[in-house]
C-alpha cells in the first residue's frame, strides 16, 4: 500500500523549491510517471512566475484546479484575447475551478507560497503551438509586463 500525505511539510517543501527556482514556480507530482493516464499534482506559483495563456485542445484534457494554500486568479479568455472571465481561487472561499478543454485560461499566484492541485488526463505532453495563446507573449521581459497586467486585473477586485 501506498500514500503520500499532503501536509503542511509537503507544500513548505514544494513552496520552497518553487522560490528558489528560476521559473518561480514547481510542482510535485502525486502520479506515477508521465504516461500515466491520471496526472495529479501539487503546483507552488509564486507571484513573479509567469505562466503563459494556453488551453488544451485534446477533448480529454479537462483541467480541474484547487486552491490548498494562498490565493490564486483565474483568467479565463476569449479566443482573440479579450478577458471572458475572473475568479480569485482561495481555500476558504472559491477552493477551486474545472476548465474545460480549448478554453484558454491562466492563473496569477496572489499570494506568495500559493499552492494548487491540478488534474488532468494523461499522458503528459508538451503544449502544442496550437495550444498557446498567440496573442500572449512567450517568456522574457514582454512576458513580465503582461503578468503585471494579468495581476492587476485583481487589484481591487471584491470577490472572496
Amino acid at each position: 500500500m501506498s500514500f503520500t500525505p499532503i501536509d503542511r511539510v509537503l507544500l513548505d517543501s514544494v513552496s520552497a523549491r518553487a522560490q528558489t527556482s528560476p521559473r518561480r514556480r514547481m510542482n510535485h507530482n502525486l502520479h506515477p510517471d508521465d504516461a500515466h493516464p491520471a496526472h495529479r499534482l501539487l503546483n507552488a506559483v509564486e507571484p513573479d512566475s509567469y505562466v503563459r495563456p494556453h488551453r488544451h485542445l485534446d477533448p480529454l484534457k479537462d483541467e480541474t484546479i484547487l486552491c490548498l494554500r494562498g490565493r490564486f486568479g483565474c483568467i479565463l479568455f476569449a479566443d482573440d484575447g479579450a478577458v471572458q472571465s475572473l475568479c480569485v481561487l482561495s481555500p476558504g472561499d472559491v477552493p477551486g475551478i474545472d476548465i474545460g478543454h480549448g478554453q484558454y485560461h491562466s492563473l496569477v499566484a496572489l499570494d506568495s507560497g500559493s499552492v494548487m492541485f491540478e488534474a488532468k488526463a494523461g499522458p503528459y505532453r508538451p503544449l502544442t503551438v496550437d495550444e498557446f495563446a498567440p496573442w500572449a507573449p512567450d517568456a522574457g521581459e514582454p512576458a513580465q509586463a503582461y503578468l503585471a497586467w494579468m495581476s492587476s486585473l485583481f487589484t481591487g477586485l471584491r470577490m472572496p
